[in-house]
């Protein structure tokens, strides 16, 4: 596949122009901007809200969902960049309340990103690439938006080496790439594959009681990955609190490591 960044004819095409748009709050969706940027040469611009969600993860919250109740959106501070002179844009965010940060929200209502390649990259606590990027297309329905990248907040140390993959694997960066075999069907999960989800999940209290119920697994590069359909803790009688439902957990154990969850699609 030919690099999305490499002229064709002699230079006679010019190579599309990208842009790395972001909007980070802790500075990790920050890192993964900067990585991309740095490997593909794109320009970078980040979402900045007029009034900073700078409090605490707690403060956090409690203002989206105050935000969330009244209908209220944070205000942005104007893009420097102009949208139109660029042909792909890479566009990063947290995911709150398994979408992007209310501040890209305010960006994607005020734009238009119709004929452009949208490349959605995140950061999260376990999950919601898949739920955020549902929400990119109907927002943007004129865009090719891609499904994108996602990493757990707790994972960083991945980024450069699983960037470098993403981008290699969309064409956007020339160099060898070697595509994972698809998922077997699934089976029950026997108590050895179920222990390997219990030890992935151990130290996330929000996972905590989560059952396996089926698994697949397949050889990568570093190792085994696990793909998991799991059960979550009942939720009891609480009827502020959503009924459970059955989820997929992603597992990978690198040789000599113990097992990490991924990402976790609900």
């Amino acid at each position: 596949m030919l690099a999305v960044f490499t002229a064709v004819s002699c230079g006679q095409k010019q190579a599309p122009k990208a842009l790395v748009l972001y909007y980070s709050q802790t500075s990790n969706t920050k890192a993964v901007a900067e990585e991309i940027a740095a490997k593909t040469g794109a320009d970078i611009e980040e979402i900045v809200a007029v009034n900073p969600y700078d409090g605490d993860f707690e403060a956090t919250i409690g203002r989206c969902m105050q935000e969330r109740e009244s209908g209220t959106l944070p205000e942005i501070q104007p893009l420097v960049a102009d949208l139109e002179a660029y042909d792909v844009i890479f566009l990063g965010y947290p995911v709150w309340f398994g979408t992007y940060a209310p501040p890209v929200i305010t960006l994607l209502k005020q734009i238009d990103l119709s004929g452009k390649k949208v490349v959605p990259f995140c950061t999260f606590g376990s999950g919601g690439l898949d739920s955020s990027v549902r929400d990119l297309k109907a927002a943007q329905p004129g865009a090719e938006v891609l499904d994108g990248y996602g990493v757990r907040a707790a994972r960083m140390t991945a980024v450069p080496k699983e960037v470098d993959n993403f981008l290699k694997s969309e064409g956007f960066i020339e160099g060898e790439y070697v595509k994972p075999e698809p998922f077997p069907e699934m089976h029950p999960a026997s108590e050895e594959e179920a222990a390997i989800l219990d030890a992935a999940i151990a130290d996330y209290p929000m996972m905590q009681g989560t059952k396996a119920t089926a698994v697949a697994s397949r050889s990568i590069p570093e190792g085994t990955e696990y793909l998991f359909t799991a059960m979550p803790q009942p939720r009891g009688d609480n009827p502020k609190m959503p009924p459970a439902k059955e989820m997929k957990v992603y597992v990978t154990v690198e040789e000599g490591q113990a097992p990490v969850f991924t990402q976790v699609i609900r």
